[in-house]
Parts: structure tokens; C-alpha cells; sequence
């Protein structure tokens, strides 16, 4: 996939990314759940402009964004428009899920790469991957082969701007992070006249 893809609003980028495969050193999956952060967006690192940290965010589209969560876990974003980055929060591991189990201390196969934390460590991912290009060895990233139904709701673990419905997800997978919060069902206004 071309830096033009990642060129344009994080929001179209994090819907479009589902189904997409995605691999670190040839060990991956397929992307089943997304959040997108904008820099407009209080919730994202770069709302407050570019620092060291986030530096990666107002580099090159279609490069690696990697941050490290609450001083504990490593957190993988795809880089988009200018200030603005997808969180890769869940993958469906089809690629190397020996080495996965491995790095991840556990046979269970929806614990895998269920959260951006888990993720980067069945992916060996770290600081060292921040800045690089998508398009290039170690990332490997192509469309995927079939088309997935969407699902869509809040983001999550964030405390600012929750409300904003810009996390993405394969509807029905055993491999997101969280679930989706059923639709609620819209009043029929006509029963009521």
C-alpha cells in the first residue's frame, strides 16, 4: 500500500485498514480493529503540536508511529495526514503464530494480538521501528482478499473526546480487543403521534 493511501484523513484510513494483512519480519495477521487520532482531536499526542515524542506523526504519510503506553507497553500507529495517526489495536494471526506464542508466553490464540500492547510484543514491536516506512522490510502491508463487514464505536482507553466514534472493527471477529457496543435502536416516532 502507497504513503498515498495513508495521505488523507486518519478516520477513512482507520475504516479502510480493516481486513488489510499486515506483517512485522514476515509474522502477522489480518487488521481487525483500528482507532484513528487527528491532531484537531484532544485525545491524539500531537493535539498540542510536535514534540520528541511524537515527532514520527508529522513526518512522511505511511510511516510508523510507535509510542510506548503508560510506561508499559509498545503501541503501533500508521502514520496519515499531518498530525494524524491509526492505532493498530487487534489482529487475526495467520502468519508465524508459533513465533507469536513465543514472544507472547501463552497458547491462547485470541490473546495473541487482542490490544496494541499484546500486539507489539507477538510482533516484536519497539521504539526502534518508530519513524520507518510502512513500505518497506521489516513491515509488509497489502490489501486483503475479502470484503469484511465493519463495525464502528468509541475509542477506548482514552479520557478526552470518548464520545467520538472513530474506533473500526471486523464485525463478529474473536480477535478484537473489546467488543462493540450493539447499536441501540432508534425511537419510532411514528407509534407516538
Amino acid at each position: 500500500m502507497s504513503p498515498e493511501f495513508f495521505n488523507r484523513d486518519a478516520v477513512g484510513v482507520a475504516e479502510a485498514l480493516i481486513g488489510t494483512e499486515f506483517e512485522v519480519d514476515g509474522v502477522g495477521g489480518i487488521i481487525v480493529e483500528t482507532e484513528a487520532y487527528t491532531m484537531a482531536d484532544p485525545a491524539s499526542h500531537s493535539h498540542k503540536g510536535p514534540t520528541k515524542r511524537n515527532a514520527a506523526m508529522f513526518g512522511p504519510a505511511g510511516n510508523s508511529y510507535v509510542y510506548r503506553s503508560y510506561g508499559l507497553h509498545w503501541c503501533l500507529n500508521f502514520v496519515c495526514e499531518a498530525g494524524s495517526a491509526v492505532l493498530i489495536r487487534a489482529l487475526e494471526p495467520t502468519i508465524g503464530i508459533e513465533t507469536m506464542r513465543q514472544r507472547r508466553a501463552t497458547a491462547n490464540g485470541y490473546l495473541l494480538c487482542a490490544g496494541p500492547g499484546r500486539l507489539c510484543q507477538a510482533l516484536a514491536v519497539s521504539q526502534k521501528l518508530d519513524g520507518l516506512s510502512l513500505s518497506s522490510a521489516p513491515f509488509r502491508l497489502s490489501a486483503g482478499h475479502s470484503m469484511v463487514e465493519l463495525c464502528q464505536g468509541p475509542r477506548v482507553g482514552i479520557s478526552q473526546a470518548v464520545d467520538r466514534p472513530w474506533r473500526f472493527g471486523a464485525k463478529g471477529s474473536r480477535y478484537l480487543s473489546r467488543r462493540f457496543p450493539e447499536p441501540f435502536p432508534l425511537p419510532d416516532f411514528e407509534q407516538n403521534e
